[in-house]
Protein backbone atom coordinates (compact mmCIF):
# COMPACT_ATOMS: atom_id res chain seq x y z
CA UNK A 1 0.00 0.00 0.00
CA UNK A 2 1.21 3.67 -0.67
CA UNK A 3 1.78 6.33 1.33
CA UNK A 4 -1.24 7.85 -0.18
CA UNK A 5 -3.27 4.86 0.50
CA UNK A 6 -2.25 4.57 4.09
CA UNK A 7 -4.15 8.36 3.65
CA UNK A 8 -6.79 7.79 2.15
CA UNK A 9 -10.12 7.73 4.64
CA UNK A 10 -12.04 4.25 4.81
CA UNK A 11 -14.06 4.80 1.73
CA UNK A 12 -11.23 5.70 -0.23
CA UNK A 13 -9.01 2.95 1.25
CA UNK A 14 -11.55 -0.19 0.48
CA UNK A 15 -12.45 1.03 -3.54
CA UNK A 16 -8.61 1.16 -3.80
CA UNK A 17 -7.86 -1.89 -2.15
CA UNK A 18 -10.47 -3.47 -4.59
CA UNK A 19 -8.76 -1.68 -7.41
CA UNK A 20 -5.71 -3.30 -7.03
CA UNK A 21 -7.52 -6.87 -6.26
CA UNK A 22 -9.37 -6.31 -9.90
CA UNK A 23 -5.90 -4.77 -11.43
CA UNK A 24 -4.44 -8.12 -10.00
CA UNK A 25 -7.16 -10.47 -10.94
CA UNK A 26 -7.05 -8.81 -15.18
CA UNK A 27 -2.98 -9.00 -15.08
CA UNK A 28 -3.01 -13.00 -13.81
CA UNK A 29 -5.89 -13.84 -16.37
CA UNK A 30 -3.46 -12.65 -19.30
CA UNK A 31 -0.03 -13.50 -17.61
CA UNK A 32 2.88 -15.07 -19.46
CA UNK A 33 0.62 -18.53 -21.17
CA UNK A 34 -0.27 -16.24 -24.12
CA UNK A 35 -3.63 -17.33 -23.64
CA UNK A 36 -6.69 -16.10 -21.45
CA UNK A 37 -7.02 -17.61 -18.26
CA UNK A 38 -11.31 -17.80 -18.97
CA UNK A 39 -11.51 -18.31 -14.92
CA UNK A 40 -9.38 -15.45 -13.78
CA UNK A 41 -11.24 -13.34 -16.49
CA UNK A 42 -14.49 -14.28 -15.28
CA UNK A 43 -13.49 -12.84 -11.37
CA UNK A 44 -12.27 -10.12 -13.29
CA UNK A 45 -15.39 -9.45 -15.13
CA UNK A 46 -17.75 -10.36 -12.15
CA UNK A 47 -15.59 -8.06 -9.83
CA UNK A 48 -15.36 -4.97 -11.89
CA UNK A 49 -18.90 -5.00 -12.43
CA UNK A 50 -19.76 -5.35 -9.00
CA UNK A 51 -17.61 -2.95 -8.04
CA UNK A 52 -19.13 -0.05 -10.69
CA UNK A 53 -22.30 -1.09 -9.25
CA UNK A 54 -20.81 -0.35 -5.50
CA UNK A 55 -20.14 3.03 -7.07
CA UNK A 56 -23.41 3.74 -9.25
CA UNK A 57 -25.86 2.57 -6.87
CA UNK A 58 -24.60 3.40 -3.25
CA UNK A 59 -21.75 5.67 -3.58
CA UNK A 60 -22.69 8.45 -5.77
CA UNK A 61 -26.33 8.74 -4.79
CA UNK A 62 -25.18 9.03 -1.16
CA UNK A 63 -22.46 11.69 -2.47
CA UNK A 64 -25.55 13.67 -4.15
CA UNK A 65 -27.43 13.40 -1.19
CA UNK A 66 -24.44 14.98 0.84
CA UNK A 67 -24.36 17.71 -1.63
CA UNK A 68 -27.62 18.92 -1.18
CA UNK A 69 -28.83 16.81 -4.19
CA UNK A 70 -25.65 18.34 -6.58
CA UNK A 71 -23.97 15.47 -8.22
CA UNK A 72 -20.11 15.21 -8.17
CA UNK A 73 -18.36 17.38 -10.26
CA UNK A 74 -16.69 13.61 -12.07
CA UNK A 75 -19.98 11.78 -12.21
CA UNK A 76 -20.50 12.66 -15.77
CA UNK A 77 -17.00 11.53 -16.95
CA UNK A 78 -17.22 8.41 -14.41
CA UNK A 79 -20.63 6.72 -15.72
CA UNK A 80 -19.38 7.44 -19.24
CA UNK A 81 -16.12 5.38 -18.19
CA UNK A 82 -17.84 2.99 -16.03
CA UNK A 83 -20.17 2.39 -19.27
CA UNK A 84 -16.86 1.90 -21.08
CA UNK A 85 -16.03 -0.52 -18.90
CA UNK A 86 -19.10 -2.44 -18.85
CA UNK A 87 -19.23 -3.02 -23.00
CA UNK A 88 -15.73 -4.07 -22.74
CA UNK A 89 -16.38 -6.84 -20.81
CA UNK A 90 -19.31 -7.90 -23.31
CA UNK A 91 -16.81 -9.87 -25.96
CA UNK A 92 -14.58 -12.48 -25.81
CA UNK A 93 -11.47 -11.15 -24.47
CA UNK A 94 -8.71 -10.02 -26.92
CA UNK A 95 -5.23 -8.48 -26.69
CA UNK A 96 -7.03 -5.61 -27.75
CA UNK A 97 -9.99 -5.16 -25.69
CA UNK A 98 -7.63 -6.04 -22.89
CA UNK A 99 -5.22 -3.29 -23.69
CA UNK A 100 -8.21 -1.05 -23.90
CA UNK A 101 -9.52 -1.97 -20.54
CA UNK A 102 -6.01 -1.58 -18.94
CA UNK A 103 -5.78 2.06 -20.51
CA UNK A 104 -9.12 2.88 -19.42
CA UNK A 105 -8.48 1.67 -15.63
CA UNK A 106 -5.45 3.46 -15.19
CA UNK A 107 -6.97 6.81 -16.29
CA UNK A 108 -10.00 6.22 -14.73
CA UNK A 109 -8.63 5.11 -10.99
CA UNK A 110 -6.27 8.41 -11.03
CA UNK A 111 -9.58 10.01 -10.87
CA UNK A 112 -11.06 8.72 -8.09
CA UNK A 113 -7.68 7.31 -6.32
CA UNK A 114 -5.35 10.28 -6.34
CA UNK A 115 -5.13 12.86 -3.25
CA UNK A 116 -8.06 15.22 -4.17
CA UNK A 117 -9.64 13.10 -6.20
CA UNK A 118 -13.46 11.24 -5.81
CA UNK A 119 -12.27 8.90 -3.49
CA UNK A 120 -11.19 11.97 -1.51
CA UNK A 121 -13.89 13.53 -1.65
CA UNK A 122 -16.61 11.03 -0.41
CA UNK A 123 -14.56 10.67 3.03
CA UNK A 124 -14.65 14.29 3.77
CA UNK A 125 -18.55 14.63 2.81
CA UNK A 126 -19.39 10.91 4.52
CA UNK A 127 -18.74 12.28 7.96
CA UNK A 128 -20.38 10.09 10.71
CA UNK A 129 -22.06 8.11 7.47
CA UNK A 130 -18.59 6.65 6.50
CA UNK A 131 -18.83 3.93 8.44
CA UNK A 132 -22.46 2.85 7.30
CA UNK A 133 -21.45 3.23 3.52
CA UNK A 134 -18.61 1.51 4.07
CA UNK A 135 -20.39 -1.43 5.18
CA UNK A 136 -23.13 -1.11 2.24
CA UNK A 137 -20.22 -1.34 0.19
CA UNK A 138 -18.86 -4.56 1.58
CA UNK A 139 -22.14 -5.90 1.81
CA UNK A 140 -23.06 -4.78 -2.29
CA UNK A 141 -24.21 -8.10 -3.69
CA UNK A 142 -22.52 -10.32 -6.93
CA UNK A 143 -23.86 -8.88 -10.28
CA UNK A 144 -25.05 -11.54 -13.14
CA UNK A 145 -22.88 -11.73 -15.88
CA UNK A 146 -24.49 -12.45 -18.99
CA UNK A 147 -22.12 -14.94 -21.67
CA UNK A 148 -19.59 -13.40 -23.92
CA UNK A 149 -21.31 -11.60 -27.13
CA UNK A 150 -19.09 -11.21 -30.45
CA UNK A 151 -21.86 -9.79 -32.65
CA UNK A 152 -21.39 -6.88 -35.04
CA UNK A 153 -24.34 -4.93 -33.02
CA UNK A 154 -22.09 -5.81 -29.67
CA UNK A 155 -18.73 -4.57 -31.45
CA UNK A 156 -20.63 -1.54 -33.10
CA UNK A 157 -21.83 -0.63 -29.57
CA UNK A 158 -18.61 -1.22 -27.78
CA UNK A 159 -16.70 1.36 -30.41
CA UNK A 160 -19.52 3.92 -29.55
CA UNK A 161 -19.37 4.22 -26.33
CA UNK A 162 -15.54 3.74 -26.34
CA UNK A 163 -15.58 6.88 -28.31
CA UNK A 164 -18.45 8.81 -26.23
CA UNK A 165 -16.11 8.03 -23.40
CA UNK A 166 -13.11 9.60 -24.83
CA UNK A 167 -11.30 6.54 -25.56
CA UNK A 168 -10.39 4.45 -28.87
CA UNK A 169 -9.92 -0.09 -29.07
CA UNK A 170 -6.38 -0.12 -28.64
CA UNK A 171 -6.06 -2.12 -32.12
CA UNK A 172 -2.60 -2.33 -32.00
CA UNK A 173 -2.01 -5.22 -29.78
CA UNK A 174 -1.80 -8.08 -31.70
CA UNK A 175 -3.85 -11.32 -32.62
CA UNK A 176 -6.58 -12.58 -30.89
CA UNK A 177 -5.25 -14.15 -27.97
CA UNK A 178 -7.82 -17.63 -27.26
CA UNK A 179 -9.43 -18.40 -24.11
CA UNK A 180 -8.30 -21.53 -22.01
CA UNK A 181 -10.58 -23.21 -19.15
CA UNK A 182 -8.46 -22.72 -15.88
CA UNK A 183 -6.39 -25.57 -14.46
CA UNK A 184 -8.09 -26.77 -11.26
CA UNK A 185 -5.51 -26.04 -8.57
Amino acid sequence: MSQEDSEAGPLGQFLAEDHQRLDALLESAAAGTGQVNQNLYDQFRAGLLRHIGMEEKILFPAVQRWRGGEPLPMAAKLRLDHGALATLLMPTPTPAILATIRRLLMAHNVLEEAPGGVYDLCDQLAGSEAGSLLNDLRAAPSVAVMPHSDSPAVMTTLRRTLERAGYRMDEDSGRDVPVTPARES
